[in-house]
């Protein structure tokens, strides 16, 4: 299974974000156009991304000067599932459609439903425990190292 780029942006957008937002003192809001920059992404593609993230309330809007976008919650409690999730972005790797149905004929459900049932709720398990702070702070290196 393989997360899209529309995902993987969003995490390293707001990876970014939490970065530069938390370095000034106080906090200060980051102008997508700065994102952009220095994460090489379509400033257009981080528009549409930030308007998702913000309706789900992982980021507030600042408008005027010095505008641009502040964490809603702390790095430390905002999950990388959250993010994956705000721009609807599914960590299952089942091909059905529906909990009630499979998606063989008729219903059934394939052999390895329950295979990869399974492997989407361990990659929503590992992406729920891990939050932005996590991953700023270079902490998942350490969690491989340690599990070795």
């Amino acid at each position: 299974m393989r997360l899209s780029s529309k995902g993987r942006y969003a995490v390293m957008a707001m990876a970014d974000l939490a970065r530069h937002s938390i370095a000034a003192e106080p906090p200060r809001a980051v102008s997508l156009a700065e994102i952009s920059r220095r994460q090489d992404l379509s400033l257009a593609y981080l528009e549409q991304l930030f308007t998702q993230l913000r309706r789900r309330g992982l980021v507030n809007s600042v408008r005027g000067p010095g505008g641009g976008y502040r964490l809603a919650h702390s790095a430390a409690e905002t999950a990388i599932a959250d993010i994956v999730a705000a721009v609807d972005e599914s960590t299952q790797a089942v091909r059905c459609t529906s909990k009630s149905t499979g998606c063989m004929p008729g219903g059934e459900r394939c052999l390895t439903h329950d295979l990869w049932e399974a492997l989407g709720d361990h990659i929503h398990d590992f992406l729920a425990g891990v939050s932005l702070e996590d991953v700023i702070a270079g902490r998942l290196n350490a969690r491989r190292t340690e599990a070795a």
